[in-house]
Order: C-alpha cells, then sequence, then structure tokens
C-alpha cells in the first residue's frame, strides 16, 4: 500500500521531519534546584517519544527568562549551563531519529505558581521560592498575584531573552524553535485585549498588539539565520466575549510568516478562567484548518487526537499538516510505531533493540 499521509516526511526550510506524529510542549515542572536545569527525568520523558517513533518532539515551555518561568520547577535556557544541559538530550532525540524542538516561553502574569499536583496553589511567595510576574498590563490572572506592567525597557528586555535563548537553542543542538503564544503566557497576553490595556505602541489596536510577537519574530530570525525553522503557537481564541478570536489569529499568522515563521501550532484558550470550551475528539482542528485556509499558512493540530486513522484523517484530508500529541502520547510513548502498525504501514525506524516485539503482520 502507499504511505499514509500520517508518515509521510515534511521539510521545513533546512530541516526534514521523518512524519507527521509530532509531540507536542508539555509541562513537567520537574526541575531539581530552581535553576532551569533539565535533568534525567526529561532525557527519559522525551527520548522516550523519539524511540517511539515520533518524527518531531517538542521539549516543555521552556524560559527564557528566571521570571518567565511558569513554576520555579521549569526548565530554562536563558543560561550556558542550562544549554550544556539541553545538549545530551537533543542528541539522544536524533540518536533515535526524531527531530529536537524546544518551545521558547515567557509565562508573563501566569509567572511564578505551584506545581499543579502541590497542595498549596496560586502565586508561590518570595520566600518559596517565588518572584514577581510581569504582564503587559497590571491585570492579575484568577487567583494569582498582580502582575507588574512592563515598560519600554522591559519590553526590549523580552525581546533580547528570546533572541538570545534563540541562540543558545541552535548552540544546544535544537533543529527548531517554537515560540509560545498561546495559553495566556506573555506573548498572548499582549495580543489578548482582556489583558492588554495599554495604551502606548504595545496596545489597542489588533498591529499594536501584535507588536512584541512580530518583534520577537524578527530578532529570533536575525539571530538564527535562515535555515533554522520557526514555528509559533497560538491560542486561536480566549473563548470569551472581547478577547482574542480565530480571526485575529489568522491576520496574525500571515503577518508571523511575512516576519519569518513557518509554521503554526494552533491551539486554544488559556487567558482566561470561567469559559466554555467545548470538548470533543479534535476540537480544535478546525481552528487550524481556519488558520490555514484564511492565511494560506501551514499550521499543525492539537487537541483530542488519540486514534490512527483520526489523525491520519486530519492529515491526509488537508485540514492541517501535522498533528501535536500530548496526552495520548503521554499514555504511550509508542503511539506513532502502534498508529504505523493500524494503518497497515511497516515504518523503517524500529528500534533495533525493540525489533522483537514488532507486531506480527496479519
Amino acid at each position: 500500500m502507499s504511505t499514509p499521509a500520517l508518515f509521510t516526511s515534511m521539510t521545513i526550510r533546512s530541516l526534514t521531519v521523518r512524519n507527521r506524529i509530532w509531540v507536542a510542549p508539555m509541562c513537567e515542572y520537574s526541575v531539581e534546584r530552581f535553576d532551569g536545569v533539565p535533568t534525567t527525568w526529561h532525557l527519559v520523558h522525551l527520548g522516550g517519544f523519539a524511540r517511539g517513533g515520533a518524527g518531531l518532539v517538542v521539549t516543555e515551555a521552556t524560559a527564557v527568562s528566571a521570571e518567565g518561568r511558569i513554576s520555579p520547577w521549569d526548565t530554562g535556557i536563558w543560561s550556558d549551563e542550562q544549554r550544556d544541559a539541553w545538549a545530551p538530550i537533543v542528541a539522544f532525540l536524533h540518536e533515535q531519529g526524531a527531530a529536537a524542538g524546544i518551545q521558547l516561553a515567557h509565562a508573563g502574569r501566569k509567572a511564578s505558581t505551584y506545581r499543579p499536583w502541590s497542595e498549596t496553589q496560586g502565586t508561590v511567595p518570595a520566600s518559596d521560592g517565588g518572584w514577581p510576574a510581569v504582564a503587559p498590563s497590571a491585570v492579575a490572572f484568577t487567583g494569582y498575584d498582580t502582575p507588574l506592567a512592563l515598560d519600554l525597557d522591559g519590553i526590549a528586555q523580552v525581546v533580547a531573552d528570546f533572541a538570545a535563548a534563540a541562540r543558545r537553542s541552535v548552540d544546544a543542538g535544537f533543529d527548531l524553535l517554537e515560540l509560545h503564544a498561546a495559553h495566556g503566557y506573555l506573548l498572548h497576553q499582549f495580543l489578548s485585549p482582556l489583558s492588554n490595556l495599554r495604551s502606548d505602541q504595545y496596545g489597542g489596536s489588533l498591529e499594536n498588539r501584535a507588536r512584541l510577537l512580530l518583534e520577537v519574530i524578527t530578532a529570533v530570525r536575525a539571530e538564527v539565520g535562515e535555515t533554522v525553522p520557526l514555528f509559533v503557537r497560538f491560542s486561536a481564541t480566549d473563548y470569551a466575549e472581547g478577547g482574542w478570536t480565530r480571526e485575529q489569529t489568522a491576520i496574525v499568522a500571515g503577518w508571523a510568516r511575512d516576519a519569518g515563521a513557518d509554521l503554526f501550532d494552533i491551539s486554544s484558550g488559556g487567558l482566561v478562567t470561567g469559559v466554555h470550551v467545548p470538548l470533543g475528539p479534535g476540537y480544535q482542528v478546525p481552528f487550524a484548518e481556519f488558520v490555514k485556509d484564511e492565511s494560506d499558512v501551514e499550521v499543525s493540530a492539537v487537541g483530542l487526537i488519540t486514534d490512527a486513522h483520526q489523525a491520519n484523517e486530519i492529515v491526509e484530508s488537508g485540514r492541517a499538516d501535522a498533528v501535536m500529541l500530548a496526552r495520548a502520547i503521554m499514555r504511550d510513548p509508542h503511539f506513532a510505531l502502534r498508529a504505523a502498525h493500524e494503518l497497515g504501514y511497516e515504518p523503517p525506524y524500529w528500534p533495533p533493540q525493540y525489533l522483537r516485539a514488532r507486531w506480527p503482520k496479519d
């Protein structure tokens, strides 16, 4: 039979990814010393997905500065020590045939929080390792402390931090970079009128609210050159009246492409609480399809994609160029190898150590 669409390769700038099953960024909150340095947990966690046949493995939201961490337990890429700790993890992903991506992030007003499984929730105080959060405006996320509004020097520093993090990422061996402009974190906070109440050149009109993201894209592209693929993760909607919408997402995706971005990883929500999210199988795929069609850009889809045939149909139909998996691939790190079997395809990258466990042909 012909190769299923899900298992065709994809080339983005200088990078060819072996299939369209990609691992979405998933926060692990597992740094041990509050220093942002990844550990053996991250090696095993991410390495398992590469061994299991995924085409691209993207790290968790990795902070571009200490104040940009979601929690004290997050990974970072603002220091050379962090860069050097990422390098062997990247090398292992490559050894297993996967492309290695890093999601560069700044949490903004959602920074300095406890881990999801902590008994205490909300903002971590300074006495427990926390720090003051920053944002476009002094508007708190529900249950968190009020952030400090960034001044123009602070905004310029954010751009510089993203560019420096991009350089360290490439030096660590990462093949591609993703900018986190979704889920209510800093770049998303600037995009949405619900969290951006500024009256200067970074607030008000769509062009102004998108300014920081476009400046980051321009700075990162200038830092890493023309060969490194650059993704942007968007939340396509805030699910809230007066908030960020899929139409705005499509417009800004076009601007971001023109500034140097290559592909858009389309998710949704995360900016505000108390909204209705219409969960269901593949519930965010229509957002990806809309952005792809409206802006003529390449996209990935994510969200309750759990089945090989479902994933293949999304790619085969052209609704998205790839699928990002999170919970489904956490439950089964060998999702890609199993999906190939279910679709009647024999991938050429079974780990030789596991060949004795390959599914029988039936």
